[in-house]
């Protein structure tokens, strides 16, 4: 009796040590992508991709801001961070690569007559100095000015290229991703939202992406240097990552992962 209570033991013990190695090796192979929500649907198509050939693969993709993905690095918490800005000088010390690079598109909706403004116009609705569409020849209405959130690499973009010393009114409505920002325009006739080019066409509901200065946004004047907002997308690591997250990025800047990117409207990265 003691001998089979014995084996009964030894085969829970036994189990349970395959079973806590099983977690472990999950564990290890568990890879948590984090921040840019400019970033995110691209890197969850690649995730998908990544995924049909590399079945033993798990990948965590979770949003939140580039800011939050590059502190989710430094802390510990995400093995790679998605970044829509440029890294800042505290944050040089970080492991970065381009996967892509994107145009920002200003948008407003299908009904408004605006079909194209220039830089300084929109730096001044965007401060605040100009109130009215019928000021840059649209309707006589109040324009609703939207933005991103503190901490988005894609408000951080915009305000490096275009806002130079000039601020964001404090009157503008804040959305905390690029499709919150593109639902409130679809949904408003009298506002003015800026987003990443490649998601100017996804959504239910349409949207107008408006000429700056006679340049269309469109991934071919980004290439040529004639359309002036665009930006780079980064993975950002605590240093060069090895293993998992090192064979992931490595598909990520394959002829096949940068594919991928350009037919989602992306343009390919330096390093791709």
């Amino acid at each position: 009796m003691k001998y089979a209570k014995f084996l009964s033991g030894l085969v829970i013990s036994v189990f349970f040590t395959s079973f806590l190695s099983a977690c472990a090796n999950r564990a290890d192979k568990l890879i948590i992508v984090a921040g840019s929500t400019s970033v995110q649907p691209y890197a969850e198509i690649l995730t998908e991709e990544y995924a049909l050939k590399n079945l033993e693969s798990e990948i965590d993709v979770q949003g939140g801001g580039s800011s939050a993905g590059i502190t989710a690095v430094q802390s510990g918490t995400a093995d790679i961070g998605m970044s829509s800005r440029a890294l800042k000088e505290s944050e040089q010390s970080l492991w970065s690569v381009e996967i892509a690079k994107d145009g920002l598109a200003m948008i407003i909706h299908p009904d408004n007559p605006v079909n194209d403004l220039s830089l300084s116009l929109i730096c001044d609705i965007y401060s605040g100095s100009v109130k009215n569409w019928s000021e840059v020849g649209g309707n006589d209405a109040k324009i609703h000015v939207i933005t991103r959130e503190e901490g988005s690499g894609t408000r951080s973009a915009f305000e490096e290229l275009l806002m130079g010393k000039d601020t964001i009114t404090p009157k503008a409505i804040v959305q905390d991703s690029n499709g919150a920002v593109r639902q409130l325009v679809a949904d408003d006739p009298h506002s003015i939202g800026f987003i990443s080019l490649g998601l100017v066409e996804i959504g239910e509901k349409p949207v107008k992406a408006v000429q700056l200065s006679g340049v269309a946004p469109t991934r071919e004047n980004v290439v040529n240097g004639s359309y002036p907002l665009f930006r780079s997308f980064l993975f950002v690591a605590q240093s060069e990552p090895s293993g998992p997250a090192r064979e992931f990025i490595d598909y990520v800047l394959s002829d096949a992962g940068q594919r991928m990117l350009v037919n989602e409207g992306l343009i390919e990265g330096d390093n791709g």
